[in-house]
């Protein structure tokens, strides 16, 4: 009993003792986007989790006849976290030096993919286009590669395999607050957080 006593002293004295104040104990919550990719719509096999979908360069007609579709909602912390509006961004980019494998492989869990589908950090630069500003949601796309060219100003014949569209996006709480950008563990389609960052689409030339 005494040694009961004795803790019980000491963990009251050590929250009694408290002498400084951490910026983190002044959080709030903050919403997050989610994006639910539609993946039959894809022209080549993918999954929801991986976020990126596929145009096939092989097939003459594809810059209309296959669709990009996915829908942009938000997480919003169980109520606690009220959004005004998400602004949608648009790029169009050349392949990486080292693009992921494809077909998507998924992890041993079997439902997210084992690697990043885009590069790393999702921020929005200079040539990243303000698509919209959406403020009513779920808010629900389907495009095509002439849309999309059409808009960023990308030729489509000059479009190769592993170039790519990328949708990317800053919230806006409703209290101002605009968030540019999470963590860059967050963006990764590899970890499976919910934090949608981007969502795009993949040029492959597959007959």
């Amino acid at each position: 009993m005494k040694n009961k006593i004795f803790i019980a002293f000491i963990v009251f004295v050590s929250f009694s003792c408290k002498t400084v104040d951490y910026e983190w104990e002044n959080f709030k919550y903050a919403a997050t986007p989610k994006v639910i990719l539609n993946s039959s719509a894809s022209a080549l096999p993918t999954f929801e989790s991986a976020r990126v979908s596929f145009f096939n360069l092989a097939d003459p007609t594809f810059a209309t006849s296959q669709k990009f579709e996915w829908t942009l909602d938000y997480y919003d912390a169980a109520g606690r976290a009220e959004v005004q509006e998400i602004e949608v961004y648009l790029s169009f980019n050349r392949r990486e030096g080292n693009p992921p494998v494809y077909p998507i492989i998924l992890s041993l869990a079997k439902v997210h993919p084992n690697e990043r589908q885009f590069p790393l950090p999702s921020t929005v630069r200079a040539a990243d286009r303000l698509y919209e500003k959406v403020t009513s949601f779920p808010k629900t796309y389907s495009l095509t590669t002439s849309e999309l060219a059409a808009f960023t100003g990308t030729t489509i014949s000059t479009i190769a395999a592993n170039d790519y569209f990328l949708f990317k996006f800053i919230l806006v709480m409703k209290d101002g607050t605009r968030i540019v950008q999470y963590n860059d563990n967050s963006c990764d389609e590899s970890r499976g957080e919910l934090c949608a960052c981007r969502v795009g689409v993949r040029f492959k030339n597959i007959p």
